[in-house]
């Protein structure tokens, strides 16, 4: 039993480190409807306006929309396949396939843009989504498929054993038995593809010099540097850039902590 002196302990620290976290998020949200010193903003909606309007956000958030829907879904899709591959088969070679796939996670991109950069261009794909979204389906492939495998590894036998006595084949026992109970790992997995897509930088900014195939996050970087210097809009446009992942998580959230929980304690 926890006393009520260590609950209160617990609370308190809870709410130390919910202040520290959500501080900087009401200050930017403060600065995005504040007027601006300068002038060119003058408060309120007004500035998400002017945001939307200068910086031409309307066409960064499709290219994002575009990029992070194909890339979730390849990623994911790939991911719970090669998940259910290494986590319930035996093949040889089983064992160092999976550890050669997850150099895709101790490898930063700083490492391996540049040398993709000059494959791409030599495929004459570059400034196409297809730069955009090969590159993070791949780096995305070899966490899911960390992941997945964990999950998969956890599962019942008896599930699976019971699924092949009645006839059920691999494809039947991972869609039809497997999938529907790992919702929360798949939609744990989904969001945080979605995540890091959305707010991925570099690989934009190498691969594309288009504006209309822009990201958000590179758009919000180029809006700063050419259409404001106004703190106000600057912070109006980092709201709508942030907005569509808060919205997913907020939607996801159920799923997502129980995925974070069960991967916790099964792990």
């Amino acid at each position: 039993m926890i006393s009520a002196r260590e609950r209160t302990l617990n609370y308190v620290v809870l709410v130390v480190f919910a202040v520290y976290a959500l501080y900087p998020l009401v200050m930017i949200v403060d600065l995005a409807v504040s007027p601006d010193l300068s002038g060119d903003a003058a408060g309120g909606l007004a500035n998400f306006e002017g945001a939307w309007e200068q910086g031409r956000f309307g066409t960064y958030l499709r290219s994002s929309v575009v990029v992070s829907a194909l890339t979730v879904s390849i990623a994911t899709f790939l991911s719970i396949l090669s998940g259910y591959a290494f986590g319930t088969m035996r093949f040889p070679g089983r064992a160092l396939l999976f550890w050669t796939m997850l150099i895709g996670i101790m490898v930063p991109t700083e490492a391996i843009v540049v040398p993709l950069y000059f494959d791409l261009r030599t495929l004459d794909l570059t400034n196409t989504y297809v730069a955009l979204i090969l590159p993070q389906v791949a780096q995305s492939v070899a966490f899911g498929t960390f992941w997945m495998r964990a999950y998969f590894l956890s599962s019942s036998r008896d599930v699976v054993e019971a699924a092949r006595i009645d006839g059920a084949g691999h494809w039947q026992t991972l869609w039809r038995v497997l999938a529907p109970m790992g919702r929360p790992a798949i939609v744990t997995l989904t969001l945080l593809i979605f995540m890091w897509t959305w707010n991925e930088f570099l690989i934009p900014l190498v691969m594309v010099t288009s504006e209309n195939l822009r990201t958000a996050p590179l758009g919000l970087a180029f809006f700063q540097g050419q259409y404001t210097s106004g703190v106000a809009l600057l912070a109006a446009g980092a709201v709508i850039v942030a907005l569509p992942v808060v919205i997913v998580y907020l939607v996801l959230q159920r799923h997502f902590i129980q995925g974070i929980v069960e991967g916790s304690t099964k792990g």
